[in-house]
């Protein structure tokens, strides 16, 4: 067994027992480029299976590795610039730091990085990524677009979506 430089155990303050976490990221403050955020602050946790971590990482940064390496499965929301339609919902399931697309929306400290730093301490969880494109980013509007307000619910059968394949291929169990 390989001795880490680094020692981790997850813990249950960054994962609350729980096996996925899904992860919405913006800046709540410049309109379209918060979907993350709004897409977390608006779900009816009841409406799905327990042992989910839900999180409004905003633009986080650094601050979020813990929570990511932590939980075995990351379901990500966030914004990208790629130049489709305003509101079109893609996803992706980077392994390793160039998977991300190179528009992702611009935070200070980015999920490129973030999984460069997990990658290199091989804590790296399965990431699925979200990303609903937009056009662009509109300093001092906490709104979203209607076409990105309404990607909203389309992100949310995605995900429900995939937390079910992932039960059926008992890749995770939640009650």
């Amino acid at each position: 067994m390989k001795e880490e430089l680094f020692p981790h155990t997850p813990d249950d303050f960054h994962n609350n027992g729980n096996a996925i976490l899904i992860l919405g990221i913006g800046n709540y403050l410049m309109g379209d480029e918060g979907v993350g955020v709004h897409f977390v602050n608006t779900l009816d946790e009841s409406e799905f299976p327990k042992n989910i971590t839900f999180m409004d990482g905003g633009t986080g940064g650094f601050l979020l590795i813990p929570y990511l390496e932590s939980h075995p499965v990351a379901i990500i929301v966030d914004a990208t610039m790629d130049g489709k339609e305003a509101g079109t919902v893609s996803l992706l399931t980077p392994k390793f730091s160039n998977d991300f697309p190179l528009s992702l929306s611009g935070h200070n400290f980015g999920l490129k990085d973030m999984v460069e730093i997990l990658t290199m301490f091989e804590r790296m969880p399965d990431i699925y990524l979200y990303t609903v494109s937009i056009d662009n980013m509109d300093p001092m509007v906490t709104e979203l677009s209607p076409k990105v307000q309404a990607s909203l619910a389309v992100v949310k059968d995605k995900v429900l979506q995939l937390i079910e394949e992932l039960n059926i291929k008992n890749t995770i169990l939640v009650e």
